[in-house]
């Protein structure tokens, strides 16, 4: 089980909406079987702000986080697209984000972290939430 604050008090933060989420992962089925195994991540659309992107680094520690990046407004390009622990945005800029803490990769223009997500495990099932 993992779960992490995210201080996005800053008013540059507002892009995302607070979005209830409330969803279960089986890890049973495909493509979450992928989560079994460390350093994975996975898309999952439909939730939250821009979809959810789920990532492990143990295959037993889970982090939930919002895929719309947050230093942008919502556009098609700035949904997140996952790639083991980091997930980048297809726009020009191309925001990219650990998924391990949320926070931005190389860019220090960028102050806003991940909307995260909180995780709680029994046995293969994640419920994600916030």
């Amino acid at each position: 089980m993992s779960c992490s604050g995210n201080s996005n008090d800053d008013r540059n933060c507002r892009f995302l909406l607070d979005i209830g989420v409330n969803r279960q992962i089986d890890l049973n089925l495909f493509p979450f079987t992928e989560l079994l195994f460390p350093g994975n991540s996975v898309y999952v659309p439909n939730e939250g702000n821009g979809g959810i992107i789920i990532a492990t680094t143990t295959g037993k520690e889970f982090y939930a986080w919002d895929a719309a990046d947050p230093n942008r407004e919502q556009s098609s390009c700035s949904i997140l697209v996952p790639d083991g622990l980091f997930a980048t945005s297809s726009c020009e800029d191309a925001n990219q984000y650990e998924l391990v803490n949320g926070t931005a990769v190389g860019d220090n223009d960028l102050r806003c972290a991940l909307k995260n997500y909180r995780v709680q495990q029994t046995g293969n099932i994640l419920l994600i939430f916030n």
